[in-house]
């Protein structure tokens, strides 16, 4: 193992889930276990994590986090499913409202989570979200913060609306070239094809790699050709783990059998809630210390080593959400 634990930016995570205080199903299984959770994280050199909120009412939610625990930090945004709760509220008063309390809280780095979601139009139609997605485009251009995006099989809507804002949003004025930094935002928990990401990247955005974006081997040869200074990790916790049934799992027991010392930290033992314990994670709940899994998968696959693939991503997201680690 090496003497330098390898660092990490987890860029999704939902720590204000219930099942970080032991609630699945709205059913309590075991104590709250935030303060665990967070400590497995640190221990697996995870050194800051970007809370995301979909809604007005998360922001509030998750500020209480970001503002009691060192190294976290959040978006403010409305989730493509929730943007007919935003039209419902109102969506002038709305967009005030984000407005405030992104200017009032410098632990928000991204304004988001937001973009265009396809696949569950049952929640809000496809005119209602691309209407959602613009409006925090505006806000993204007035309050200067980069982009935490979402889009779900609505790839051709979703480049059509953001490439227009590209100019005004690039928070250094500059156009992005192959190797420079130059992007207004990440798209976040990637699952889509090799045209889109590299599409996504000629347009200067960062691709956002988790469990989810490694279930196929399609998915596998889409994740490879990311290019190093386009790539960021994260769990999207509690959920998009690296499940038995996914393609990425053989790389993972690969990773297991060669560095079973950093392995026991990114993936230590788990019970079923019932049998939970201050020392132990839980069966089914994917935490941000499996962000160092992620990492071990991308780096097999790019043929690098984890020590580079960390290092690269870690400073992407530095870069982006202009966090002030050291």
């Amino acid at each position: 193992m090496s003497t330098i634990l390898p660092r990490y930016v987890e860029i999704a995570v939902n720590l204000g889930d219930p099942m970080f205080r032991g609630v699945y199903h709205e059913k309590k299984k075991h104590t709250d276990d935030l303060d665990q959770v967070l400590t497995r994280a640190s221990n697996a050199g995870v050194d800051a994590q970007i809370i995301t909120a979909g809604s007005l009412a998360e922001v509030h939610d998750v500020l209480r986090l970001a503002d009691t625990k060192r190294g976290l930090f959040a978006t403010a945004g409305c989730h493509p499913t929730r943007s007919t709760e935003l039209e419902s509220y109102g969506a002038p008063a709305y967009m005030n409202a984000l407005k405030d309390v992104i200017l009032a809280n410098p632990c928000i780095v991204a304004v988001g989570e937001c973009g265009l979601d396809y696949d569950r139009l049952h929640f809000s139609p496809a005119d209602a979200q691309q209407r959602c997605f613009k409006l925090q485009l505006q806000l993204a251009e007035q309050v200067r913060l980069p982009l935490f995006l979402h889009s779900r099989g609505a790839h051709t809507d979703f480049v059509r609306i953001l490439r227009p804002h590209l100019s005004s949003l690039r928070l250094d004025h500059t156009e992005p070239t192959p190797e420079s930094k130059g992007s207004v935002g990440v798209v976040h928990s990637f699952t889509g094809t090799l045209d889109e990401m590299q599409e996504l990247v000629q347009m200067g955005l960062y691709i956002g790699v988790n469990g989810c974006s490694l279930k196929t081997q399609e998915n596998l040869d889409v994740v490879k050709h990311i290019p190093l200074h386009r790539i960021m990790l994260e769990t999207d916790a509690p959920w998009c783990d690296i499940r038995p049934t996914h393609a990425s799992h053989a790389h993972l027991e690969a990773f297991a059998k060669s560095s079973p010392q950093l392995c026991a930290l990114y993936s230590p033992v788990r019970v079923k809630p019932e049998k939970w314990t201050e020392n132990a994670a839980v069966k089914g709940r994917c935490e941000p210390c499996h962000i160092g899994q992620v990492a071990a998968v991308v780096a097999q696959l790019k043929g690098i080593r984890l020590e580079e693939l960390a290092s690269q991503a870690f400073q992407n997201s530095v870069d982006l959400f202009r966090l002030p680690l050291l």
